[in-house]
């Protein structure tokens, strides 16, 4: 996977890392892959509920000592 940019929002609490993740995506290019990491649970929920709603795809999530990384490709 080729990652394009990564968003830190570790430590930021809901809505804030949907927030960020919705300005990083605009940076980047159609087909990009935007890798998020963050420490907040709902974070989980909500990239899956905005990507589907967005156009974007959201292909894969990872979970490691609380830390969850996502990566999302630009629709």
């Amino acid at each position: 996977m080729n990652i394009t940019k990564t968003l830190d929002a570790k430590g930021l609490a809901c809505p804030m890392p949907i927030v960020r993740t919705k300005k990083a995506i605009e940076e980047v290019n159609s087909g990009d892959v935007l890798e998020v990491v963050a420490t907040d649970a709902g974070a989980k929920s909500d990239l899956t509920a905005w990507t589907k709603s967005s156009g974007h795809e959201l292909l894969e999530t990872k979970e490691e000592d609380g830390v969850y990384t996502f990566y999302v490709q630009k629709g």
